[in-house]
């Protein structure tokens, strides 16, 4: 079973994300923030991390940089709704410091799970319309 890592201050949303994927048979791990990311990263046993951008304790750039350095193969889906600058903005950063793929907050649920089985090869992607 592929674990994913879902980094985001948001509760809830980490709660749907997690259970989209659950529901494809990955392991989820969570961390509300980016200092509990890479705290708790188990190179091991997380295949791909899913990460906000802006957030407490340690960004999204904070937490793809360090995880790459940690594991260069893995997979890192950076996600942002924005903050005082442009989304896009962030995400172009994402990018740049090591991000496979990049959204823009709100996204439908399927289009990111389809992206995670894209990024690891699983090709188990079935619809689930639901935006977060």
């Amino acid at each position: 079973m592929l674990g994913i890592l879902i980094v985001d201050n948001d509760n809830e949303l980490r709660e749907m994300i997690g259970a989209a994927l659950v529901v494809r048979r990955f392991a989820v791990m969570e961390a509300k923030n980016g200092r509990e990311a890479i705290a708790n990263f188990k190179p091991l046993v997380i295949d791909a991390v899913i990460t906000d951008i802006i957030m407490p304790e340690a960004d999204g750039l904070e937490v793809i940089m360090k995880l790459k350095k940690l594991k260069p193969e893995l997979k890192i889906i950076a996600m942002s709704g924005g903050g005082k600058v442009s989304p896009h903005t962030y995400l172009e950063l994402a990018k740049k410091f090591g991000a496979d793929v990049t959204l823009t907050k709100p996204f439908m649920t399927d289009s990111l799970v389809s992206t995670v089985e894209r990024l690891l090869g699983t090709g188990k992607y079935r619809k689930t319309p639901q935006t977060v």
